[in-house]
C-alpha cells in the first residue's frame, strides 16, 4: 500500500516528524522528572530552597517549543497545500453522501455505489450531502474531507496503484454511521474506459426506489422490514397505523392519500412512538408525478 497515492509520501512525512517529536518529549521529560525525583528528594534536602530566576532557561523552554511547532506546521502545511490545488485536467466525479451510504456520478449521469477510478490520472471529487455533514476518508491515500449539506466542497487524488480500497465515513452521521463504507477500485486506464461504457444508469431497479434512494428516503426507511430510524417500508400499504392528528389519536388505513399526504405534509399525521418533526416535507424536492411512482413500488414490496 505504499505510495497508493500521490498524497501518501508528504502526509506520512508530516506524522513522522510529529510522532518523532513527541516521543523525544515523552521520553526526554519522564527522564527529567525521575532525575528531579531522585536528586530533590526530601530526604536529600529535608529543607526546601528558594530557586532564583534563570533568565537562559525560561528563554531556552519558550523558543524550543515555538521552533517546534513552527517546524511541524511547515511540514503539515507543505503536505496540505497541494490537496486543494487540482489540476486543470482532473477527472470530475460527483459523489454523494446520503444516510447512510455513498453514490459515486460520472459524465452522463452514470452511477456507482463503488469508485472506479483508472490509475496515474488525476481524479476531482465534487462533493455533496444530501441530508447530515458526512466526511469522506481514503485512508490508504491519505485524504479526507468534509461532505456538508448546501456547502460546495472537493478533493482530489493521483491513484499510483492497482487494487482496491477502503472509502469510510469519518464523521458519524447518525444511526448506520457504521455502514457507510465502500470501496475505491483502481484500475488501467483501458480497464476504466471499457467499465464506463458498461455502467447502466440503475435501469433494473424500480423508478420509485430509484427516487426513494435519490432523496435518501431509505436511510430512514428500511425496504426489507428491518428497523431504523422510522417504521419499515415492507408491508407498509394497506395496514392501518395510530396515528397523532391535531393532537387527537386516531386509526388511518395506510393508503394512497395518506402516503401523498405524509410526503409533503408530514407532520399532518404523525404515527404513534415517533416524534413530530422527525422527517422533512419534500414539497419543492419531489414532485406529485415521482410520489406516485414511490407509493406503486411501496405497494409492491409486501
Amino acid at each position: 500500500m505504499l505510495n497508493a497515492s500521490n498524497f501518501v509520501e508528504g502526509v506520512d512525512l508530516t506524522f513522522k516528524i510529529i510522532y518523532g517529536i513527541s516521543f523525544f518529549f515523552l521520553i526526554g521529560i519522564t527522564a527529567v522528572m525521575l532525575y528531579f525525583v531522585i536528586r530533590y528528594r526530601r530526604k536529600k534536602h529535608p529543607r526546601a530552597v528558594q530557586i532564583k530566576d534563570n533568565l537562559t532557561l525560561e528563554i531556552t523552554w519558550i523558543t524550543i517549543p515555538v521552533l517546534l511547532v513552527l517546524l511541524m506546521f511547515y511540514y503539515g502545511y507543505v503536505a496540505f497545500q497541494p490537496m486543494r490545488n487540482a489540476p486543470k485536467d482532473a477527472l470530475p466525479i460527483k459523489v454523494i453522501g446520503k444516510m447512510w451510504f455513498w453514490t459515486f456520478e460520472y459524465e452522463g449521469g452514470k452511477q456507482s455505489p463503488v469508485l472506479v477510478v483508472p490509475r496515474n490520472k488525476p481524479i476531482l471529487l465534487n462533493l455533496h450531502s444530501d441530508d447530515v455533514i458526512h466526511s469522506l476518508y481514503i485512508p490508504a491515500f491519505r485524504i479526507k474531507q468534509d461532505v456538508v449539506p448546501g456547502k460546495e466542497n472537493f478533493m482530489w487524488f493521483i491513484p499510483n496503484q492497482l487494487g482496491e480500497f477502503d472509502i469510510l465515513c469519518s464523521a458519524y452521521c447518525g444511526l448506520r454511521h457504521s455502514y457507510m463504507e465502500t470501496k475505491v477500485k483502481v484500475v488501467q486506464p483501458e480497464e476504466y474506459k471499457i467499465w464506463l461504457k458498461s455502467v447502466q444508469e440503475q435501469s433494473a431497479e424500480p423508478p420509485g426506489l430509484i427516487i426513494l434512494k435519490k432523496n435518501a428516503c431509505i436511510g430512514c426507511h428500511s425496504i426489507d422490514g428491518s428497523k431504523l430510524v422510522s417504521v419499515t417500508f415492507k408491508g407498509m400499504y394497506g395496514k392501518t397505523a395510530a396515528v397523532i392528528t391535531n393532537g387527537t389519536e386516531r386509526t388511518i388505513v395506510v393508503n394512497e392519500g395518506y402516503l401523498m399526504t405524509s410526503i409533503f405534509e408530514p407532520d399532518k399525521d404523525v404515527v404513534v412512538g415517533y416524534p413530530k418533526g422527525l422527517m422533512k416535507t419534500y414539497k419543492g424536492l419531489v414532485t406529485e408525478d415521482e410520489a406516485k411512482k414511490i407509493i406503486e413500488y411501496l405497494k409492491s414490496i409486501k
